[in-house]
């Protein structure tokens, strides 16, 4: 769930599949910003384990005008060699190093910021896209190997903390954190009972197909993925270039999204592949769950094709979700007041589409304009909840650090959704309106699970092995 395998198309296309998008303030003024692709990953995946794809162009993007589009975009680009061609091996030893001469498979990749706008072209858009600043941050950066296993990566945690780099902006002298490469998913969501008829383990025995409730099965225990992490000075970030200290500043919101694309030409001559033309957008990612659940499968592919700025389109399926027609039917009696609203759901609208105006929820907002678009919007002057206080409902439990503002790796988003779509903040915008009992309590029951992170950047944790997982 949230976007693993959400639209047909790339399915079957998972290494350039948007995954998870976190954004979230950090120590020193900071926000860290992680984007997550290649769903599911098995780490026993040998002997071709997961890597990132050499002809995708990933890329995250900083909207800090509220147009819905990237006017800050950090673009990334690997290469793969082999160094050893007598070998079937990934490793014919103990890799100790990201030098080591006993790894074979190697990736490294290079950043750009690419101001103004992004290298992409969307399908039957015209317009000129044309960048005002293009810097090269780092080239020939070294992603860390595969978590193979204790005999093959033996200290897999000192191999990753090797491939975190520090680079320089050369156009204001500060710096920024870079990593990527395989990492834990930190998403957590029982796909298995969720897409049998939209049920949920602990409210089974209320459905209409009923079933003893019970604890939830979490689809991605010991999955891995690949993710791209960067930290940043809020100042690099913020439309007025400053920190802003109060939740009400017109600069302190931004929006986040992340993308995948790939050329449009491809050509094999001679054994030897390769592509040309311009970048089409195949995936993208802002909001968890949004096209997963939100758009109607006829038009995700199209949706990940689109840009942020052009979700106008979409809105109408945010107003009118089907999901919240579903659960009256699907559990009969339970949701009665919400069978019974027939208006348009304004809050997940603000929720999803426009960031939550001020006035709405006291001491908060991250408001971004009237311009509708699927962008993860962070108010950067909320400060972070420290982690042992954090509440994984985020906002709607009273932690305004959480989800929607932003996304923490711990915020269970699968629940705040659900609750919202069945109703759970609708009083926000329609004060006649009383929730069902039920809405306040929905979950899938995997909340919350065993995760282990990171108390430094990247913070997203160490990736499951494959000798170890199933012993």
């Amino acid at each position: 769930m949230s976007s693993h395998r959400e639209a047909p198309s790339i399915s079957k296309d998972p290494a350039a599949d948007n995954t998870d998008v976190y954004a979230f303030r950090t120590p020193g003024d900071t926000i860290t910003i992680i984007a997550n692709y290649s769903p599911g990953q098995a780490p026993n995946g040998g002997p071709n384990f997961y890597e990132f794809d050499d002809e995708v162009l990933y890329s995250i993007h900083i909207d800090n005008d509220g147009d819905g589009e990237g006017n800050i975009n950090f673009e990334f680009r690997f290469t793969t060699v082999n160094t050893n061609p007598n070998t079937f091996l990934y490793n014919t030893g103990p890799i100790d190093s990201l030098d080591s001469p006993n790894w074979n498979r190697r990736q490294t990749y290079s950043v750009v910021r690419r101001s103004g706008k992004a290298n992409i072209q969307f399908p039957g858009d015209s317009r000129r896209r044309i960048p005002t600043r293009v810097v090269e941050l780092g080239t020939g950066l070294s992603c860390p190997p595969a978590n193979v296993g204790p005999r093959s990566t033996p200290n897999y945690e000192a191999l990753a903390a090797a491939a975190v780099y520090e680079l320089n902006f050369p156009f204001d002298n500060s710096t920024m954190k870079v990593f990527a490469g395989q990492r834990a998913d930190a998403f957590f969501v029982d796909l298995g009972s969720i897409f049998d008829l939209g049920a949920l383990r602990p409210f089974q025995n209320f459905h209409l197909i009923s079933t003893a409730a019970a604890a939830g099965v979490d689809a991605l225990a010991n999955a891995n993925c690949q993710s791209i992490c960067i930290q940043l000075p809020i100042t690099a970030v913020s439309g007025n270039r400053k920190v802003p200290s109060e939740f009400n500043d017109g600069w302190s919101t931004i929006g986040v999204y992340a993308s995948a694309s790939r050329q449009r030409g491809l050509r094999i001559r001679n054994g030897v592949r390769t592509t040309a033309g311009p970048y089409e957008q195949i995936s993208r990612l802002g909001n968890p769950l949004f096209n997963e659940v939100i758009t109607p499968l006829a038009k995700k592919d199209q949706w990940n094709a689109d840009a942020p700025e052009d979700d106008a389109q979409y809105a109408r399926f945010v107003l009118k979700p089907e999901l919240a027609t579903l659960l009256p039917v699907l559990y009969p009696g339970v949701f009665p007041n919400l069978a019974a609203f027939t208006g348009d759901r304004a809050d997940l609208a603000a929720i999803l589409l426009t960031g939550i105006p001020e006035g709405i929820v006291p001491g908060f907002q991250n408001f971004t304009g009237t311009t509708q678009a699927d962008v993860l919007r962070l108010n950067m002057a909320i400060p972070p909840t420290p982690t042992a206080d954090e509440n994984p409902i985020g906002l709607v439990a009273g932690d305004p650090a959480g989800f929607p503002n932003g996304r923490r790796l711990r915020d269970d988003v699968t629940a705040i959704e659900l609750k919202a779509i069945a109703g759970a903040t609708l009083p926000l915008v329609d004060p006649s309106f009383t929730p069902d009992a039920t809405a306040a309590l929905l979950e899938d029951g995997t909340n919350p699970p065993e995760r282990t992170f990171l108390d430094e950047f990247p913070y997203i944790g160490t990736p499951y092995d494959g000798f170890s997982v199933g012993t």
